[in-house]
């Protein structure tokens, strides 16, 4: 079995999962979101674009922070996490840059026993 199979046969039973949640199969934007929206404890009813990219790079920083691309520097004032880049992203092309991504949203969803 190759890495990408099995990432993919975990990312397809995590959407599963969420689907069976939210009642929609949510795409990895998505995912990013309701990540951010979880590790800021966001509430908002209307959430700005602005808002929505906020709280997608906090999650992005909270997934690559267990392998060492993000350390977590506090909260500011209003709540919001936020993290320092301390390592160089890898030079990947689209697809390997998805995987990357879903590998580590995996781990993230592993971690919070989901």
């Amino acid at each position: 079995m190759f890495v990408n199979d099995d990432i993919q046969q975990r990312w397809w039973n995590l959407e599963a999962k969420l689907a069976e949640r939210f009642g929609k199969k949510p795409d990895v934007e998505a995912i990013l979101f309701l990540i951010g929206l979880q590790e800021t404890g966001f509430e908002e009813i209307k959430i700005s674009k602005e808002q929505k990219q906020d709280l997608m790079h906090v999650a992005v920083c909270t997934v690559l922070q267990p392998s060492g691309y993000f350390i977590f520097e506090g909260k500011d004032p209003d709540n919001w996490p936020h993290f320092k880049q301390v390592k160089e992203m890898p030079a990947y092309n689209l697809p390997e840059q998805e995987n990357f991504l879903k590998d580590h949203i995996l781990l993230y969803f592993e971690q919070q026993d989901f």
